[in-house]
This record gives C-alpha cells, structure tokens and sequence, in this order.
C-alpha cells in the first residue's frame, strides 16, 4: 500500500484499469481480421490460429511475470512500459510482410504487455478495494470483451475503408493514448505494488493445492470452448453460412455477451456458491454447443456461439473472484497469474486444433464437439469447489498469516 497516510483511491485504480485494458480487450476481437490478412499475407486459418495461440503464450507469461516486477519501478511507469510494448507490438503487425513479424508482433510482444497489464491493475484494484469485491473482479476481467465488442465493428469498418494495415496503425496509436491516461490515474490514485512483492508469500496452509487445482481445470475448460469462440467466431459463423455483415455484427454480439456475464459472474459470487455458479456456466455452454450440433445454421450459430460465451463469461468472472474469496488479497497477483497459465494452455490447444480441422474439413463441427465434452467434465469438477461465499475477514486472515510466518 502506499506509504503515506492517505488512503489510495479505489475508483481512480479501477477507472486506470479500464483505460489500460479495455483497448487490450481488442485481442479478443482477433477473428474479425482472419480473412483480411489471409488474403494480405497468404496465411491459412491454422496459421493465424498459431498466432493467436502465441499472443496467449506472451499474455500468460506476462502475467506470470508482473509479480515479481512490482519492487523494480513505480506503478505509473510499469503501466506505461505495459503500453509501451503493447503499441510496439501492434505496430510491428501493422507492418508485417509475412508469418514470422506478425507472430513476435502480435503474439508475442502485444501479448506479453497485455499480460502484464492485466495482472498489474487486477492486484491495484484488489489493493483498494473492500466491498463487492466479486463485482468488482467480474467488471475488470469484463473489460477484454467489452473492448472486443466495441473493437469488432470499428476494425470490420476499418478494414473496408482504409484496408488491414491502417486498422493495425489506428489501434497501436489508441493504446499509446489509453495507457498514458492510465499511467496518470495510476498515479493519481496513491496505490503502489513495490511492498507487496517483498510480503506476499503464502504460508503452507494458504496454498490450498486441491482448490487451486480444480479452479485451474474448470477455468481451463471453459476457456477451451471460450477462446476458439473468441478467436475464431466470424470464421465459425461463416462457415455455417453466414454473411459477412452477419460474422462482424455476430462477433460483437457473442463478445457483448461474455463481457456482461464476466461482470455477473463476479457479481454473483458476492450471493450465490461458487461452485453452484461455476456449473450452471459449463452447462449454459454445454447447451449451447449442443445445440450448435443438432441444429447447425448461420443464425443457430450466433446462438449458440453466445451462450458458449456466456458461459465462459460467467466462468472468467467467477475465476477472478474466487481468488479473491479463496486466498487473501496481498496474494492476489500471484494465486491469479498461475491460475491464468489455464486459459493460455486453453489458447493453445482447441483454437488451434479447431483451425487445423477447419483446412481439412472445411467444417467446425468435430471441435464443436470437443469443446461440448470439454463443458460436460467441467460440471463434475466445478461441483468439487469449497462452498466459501464471501471472502474471509481480512483481518483474521492476515493475523494467521502473521503467526505461521512468525
């Protein structure tokens, strides 16, 4: 916390992560340029599913390396390195001739800043604030697909008025602007994160190893089904005969979706048990792919597609929260990063294989399938949770942690 007297200001660290991270939500609308830069650079669809994967592989570790960079600059100035790279990234895909620049551009480089950046505000958000917590954390991991859902029809306009590459340009230019307006609400808020990383070190009963990892396999689940969704929605849409207007608008509707059932997800770990919510959400999207198989159509498609978002929506809000609920909020940063390895391993593995099936097949419908058994193991594991609903007293907490390390 700070080291002055003055209480650090939660709205101010909540206002700086919606600017930080509501353009960065932007990766999440990565489908709309699927066509666009097959055509510019001669790609195919597993090739940009690569590059998705990558730009996740660079987020998780981004993610995984913000907590140990707390205790080497001020918070204003890791926010603008996190910017900073961000636009490099951006711009490098703005620029790329082939596979290679727009893999270490986009998935690599704007990924790892976007990690670090997600992190870095979600532990400045959980240092300030103490009530509605669960609503809180479902509103700052909201913040990607809200931005996707602005993004997706801003880029599908963009790509048709000034082509793929200006659109790219336009984007690394909103994130140098964004970032430096979060790196100054940063500032202005009084919050820093250099003592927490010499004094978040969990003691041996903090680390409840089962709980993490049944919370890392349900988020990994629900991920899986999620991202091939968000990575591939407007091909997804297409390839069961949709419109090109249909796949934008589509896309913006199915991350519209996730982004309101993040924030109610953590709403709703505030009321309800984890475990209850976590499994009504693997099923919504259960039903949802499900439904897609049954009855396939371009407008069963953006159906269906929604409520595979929503459920992993619901899924990533109740992830967020649950860290607070589980573990004390000086460990936040930590527990969250590694639990967030599950949604880069997700990354990697469906959307990718999703995309290799569609070159062969021309068809979504065996990943469909995948992701839907995915969602039904997701229900049994998700019904394992402990049943804690609301954080415990703080103060407890950090007393217990005091005499163990004592």
């Amino acid at each position: 916390m700070s080291g002055t007297d003055v209480r650090p200001s939660a709205w101010r660290a909540v206002a700086a992560a919606t600017a930080l991270n509501l353009p960065l939500g932007s990766l999440y609308a990565f489908s709309v340029f699927l066509k666009p830069l097959e055509s510019l650079l001669a790609l195919n669809r597993a090739d940009l599913a690569l590059v998705f994967g990558l730009a996740t592989i660079g987020f998780g570790s981004g993610m995984n390396l913000a907590p140990h960079v707390y205790a080497h600059a001020s918070t204003p100035l890791l926010v603008l390195g996190c910017a900073a790279a961000s636009t490099v990234g951006i711009a490098l895909a703005a620029s790329a001739s082939g596979l290679v620049q727009l893999a270490i551009g986009y998935g690599i480089v704007f990924g790892a800043g976007g990690g670090v950046s997600y992190i870095l505000v979600q532990q400045a958000v959980n240092l300030t604030v103490m009530r509605h917590r669960g609503l809180v954390n479902g509103y700052i991991v909201g913040l990607y697909p809200a931005g996707a859902m602005i993004a997706a029809p801003l880029f599908g306009w963009g790509i048709r008025e000034f082509g793929v590459r200006a659109t790219l340009g336009g984007l690394a230019t909103v994130l140098a602007v964004t970032g430096a307006i979060s790196a100054w609400l940063i500032a202005r808020s009084g919050v820093t994160l250099r003592a927490e990383a010499s004094t978040a070190t969990p003691a041996e009963g903090e680390r409840r190893r089962p709980v993490f990892w049944r919370l890392w396999i349900v988020f990994f689940l629900a991920a899986s089904a999620g991202l091939m969704v968000l990575s591939q929605a407007a091909g997804i849409i297409a390839a069961y005969g949709g419109a090109a207007s249909l796949a934008v608008y589509g896309t913006t509707f199915i991350a519209g979706t996730i982004a309101a059932a993040r924030v109610g997800g953590g709403w709703m770990v505030d009321w309800l048990t984890i475990p209850a919510v976590a499994a009504g959400a693997h099923a919504f999207a259960l039903a949802g792919n499900v439904a897609l198989t049954l009855w396939p159509g371009p407008g069963v498609s953006v159906v269906a597609l929604a409520l595979v978002g929503l459920g992993y929506g619901v899924i990533s809000g109740v992830t967020a929260a649950a860290v607070a609920v589980y573990w004390r909020r000086a460990l936040y940063g930590r527990v969250a990063s590694r639990i967030y390895i599950a949604w880069c391993t997700a990354a990697v593995i469906l959307p990718i294989v999703a995309g290799r099936l569609f070159d062969l097949t021309q068809s979504y419908g065996a990943a469909i399938v995948m992701a839907a058994f995915g969602n039904g193991v997701g229900i049994l594991v998700a019904l394992g949770l402990p049943r804690e609903r609301a954080a415990r007293p703080e103060a407890r907490i950090e007393s217990a942690h005091s005499t163990a390390a004592g």
